[in-house]
């Protein structure tokens, strides 16, 4: 051997920089359960929230849903929402100062009030001229109402310029409330082409989540906004659309190994109407979101309350039609048995995952494997 401890250490040296820079933003997938859904809800209609599982069930019971589930049944009773978030934008629109200043205070209020989901946040508006003091003004207002952390969610993000704001915001709210450094996060909306993709040809989503500087905990993608500006018609608008796959595969690129997490986006085709219409659109809304998850989206948007039997139907089908698989596949690969696969660790850590996902939602009472496990693999 002619290398000597130096030429190591020299290599070492050169690197050393580059192994900073691997380690602080690719630490790897972010631990802890994912919500499958985010529910978008008027800050003006949130009064309505807790009976969403309810009207859930109830639209079931009234149309024959085609997939029962005792298990699916049981998620709509105990915990329908999981991860809500108080729409302040598009959802609830333009109203004057007094009027929003009355719904933010009456909305933290509700929250405060009750039973309230695992995951919760507020859609702030966006940071374009327009509406940029309103929006500094109703996160200030509810987090001084509120009183608590919750995600926040960021929309039409155009550049990184308006991430960098956003720190800053978050540096000088959490100094004027007394909070750590770095205690609250947000998530970033893709719901513009400037945001994918810059005029000099680079991928400007992953200068967003550097800008961030460590405080993006996901990317949600806007199905319409988005196709809108791309030039898409309105009829063709779709999360299934080449332009959202096109786009949605840039952010899944930008986000992998960051701890970033990815969220789809919705479909505006409603269960509602006479049986045939509620059937037609369960059966997108199914078809759509077991595309989601196969394609790697473990997260969505749902706007309506009998969207929530579909979501869980096909989130739960999706696992348990794997489990089997990813559990033998598993089995053998840490037996370094002949499976006829040639799985290497890097699968053996996306089976884990799998499962570990799949007990998370509630698709899975026995992964083969005991969570910790899963959890160390994974």
């Amino acid at each position: 051997m002619r290398l000597t401890d130096r030429d190591y250490d020299d290599i070492d040296a050169s690197l050393a920089a580059h192994d900073a820079f691997l380690r602080a933003r690719y630490p790897g997938d972010r631990p802890g359960r994912q919500p499958v859904h985010t529910v978008y809800v008027p800050a003006d209609r949130l009064d309505d929230f807790r009976d969403w599982g309810s009207i859930a069930l109830e639209t079931m019971d009234r149309h024959d849903f085609p997939w029962p589930d005792p298990a699916v049944r049981e998620k709509l009773g105990r915990e329908p929402i999981e991860d809500l978030r108080v729409d302040f934008e598009d959802g609830y629109g333009v109203r004057d100062d007094d009027q929003e200043d009355i719904a933010v205070r009456e909305a933290a209020k509700i929250l405060a009030g009750g039973p309230r989901p695992p995951f919760l946040g507020i859609r702030i508006k966006s940071l374009e001229a327009p509406t940029r003091r309103r929006s500094l003004r109703t996160l200030d207002l509810f987090l001084d109402t509120y009183q608590d952390l919750v995600n926040i969610t960021l929309p039409k993000v155009s550049g990184p310029d308006q991430v960098l704001a956003m720190v800053t915001l978050c540096e000088r709210i959490e100094r004027s409330y007394g909070l750590s450094a770095g205690a609250l996060t947000f998530e970033i909306q893709i719901e513009l082409p400037s945001a994918v993709l810059a005029a000099d040809g680079s991928a400007v989503v992953a200068r967003l989540i550097t800008a961030a500087g460590g405080r993006c905990t996901g990317l949600h993608y806007g199905t319409y906004d988005y196709s809108a500006a791309a030039g898409v018609a309105a009829a063709y608008q779709s999360m299934e659309h080449p332009v959202a796959d096109y786009a949605k595969a840039v952010m899944q690129a930008a986000v992998a190994q960051t701890g970033v997490r990815l969220s789809d986006g919705s479909t505006n085709i409603l269960p509602v109407g006479d049986t045939d219409q509620v059937h037609r659109a369960w059966e997108l809304h199914r078809r759509l979101v077991r595309r989601s998850l196969e394609n790697g989206y473990y997260q969505g948007w749902d706007l309506h309350p009998a969207q929530l039997p579909t979501r869980y139907a096909a989130t739960y089908e999706f696992f348990r039609d794997g489990r089997d698989a990813a559990v033998t596949r598993l089995r053998r690969y840490l037996d370094r048995q002949d499976s006829g696969i040639a799985d290497e660790p890097a699968t053996a850590r996306a089976l884990a995952g799998y499962l570990l996902r799949g007990l998370d939602c509630g698709a899975l009472d026995d992964a083969g494997f005991s969570r910790d496990d899963l959890a160390a693999l994974a």
